[in-house]
């Protein structure tokens, strides 16, 4: 397993979290996903031999919001 911090623009509150927590959660190879909205990140621990770190980007910028 590994884990990766990505910063994200764009969300206010506990909705904007849920929103990225269950779009992550439903792709295969992550196990868990802490949201951060006040600090605006989101830590991800997932299965790198399932899922690259660009695809867990892109499902959070398919949300909506965006990754830097």
């Amino acid at each position: 397993m590994e884990q990766v911090t990505f910063k994200i623009d764009g969300m206010t509150g506990d909705y904007c979290a849920a929103v990225i927590r269950s779009a992550l959660l439903e792709l295969g190879g992550v196990s868990a996903v802490e949201i951060h909205f006040k600090e605006g990140n989101a830590d991800v621990t997932f299965d790198p031999s399932k899922v690259s770190r660009s695809a867990l980007q892109e499902i959070v910028e398919n949300q909506g919001y965006v990754v830097s």
